[in-house]
């Protein structure tokens, strides 16, 4: 299972980053809705793993399914949570403040709200999808008629 997981996780958080870039090249990168394609790229990660991994293994129940979009979703979030976080402190201090006043808010530690904003979003969209995509991929316990 670790070989799907690290090759899509890693693959999910590449083209995180690649779309966080290229907002950044077309001056978007500052409108937090953009974001919402996030959880797109993080469902197609997942679902390719948990498909890829239906289709090349001999038996597929409903624990390692979800462990594995778990594991792919939660690599994904450290992947690109740990990118933001180096981009936000050392590349574009005021990245995070250009956030947080979009937001409505104002912190002192607002760099700090954004990574933990970004691992927090990041986890629950892979449980959420996760969840979702396990009832199109599971066995069905019904009978055939």
């Amino acid at each position: 299972m670790g070989k799907y997981y690290t090759k899509y996780g890693i693959g999910t958080a590449i083209a995180l980053i690649l779309y966080f870039l290229l907002t950044k090249l077309l001056g978007w990168h500052q409108y937090p809705i953009l974001s919402a394609f996030n959880g797109v790229i993080f469902g197609g990660g997942i679902f390719y793993a948990l498909r890829t991994y239906k289709r090349n293994e001999e038996s597929f129940n409903y624990s390692d399914g979800f462990q594995l979009g778990l594991f792919t979703g939660g690599l994904a979030t450290l992947v690109f949570s740990i990118f933001m976080a180096l981009y936000i402190f050392q590349l574009d201090h005021q990245f995070a403040q250009a956030i947080l006043d979009s937001w409505g808010l104002n912190f002192n530690k607002g760099s700090l709200v954004i990574i933990v904003s970004l691992v927090i979003m990041g986890f629950s969209t892979t449980f959420v999808l996760t969840l979702a995509f396990m009832q199109l991929l599971k066995d069905s316990w019904n009978p055939k008629h």
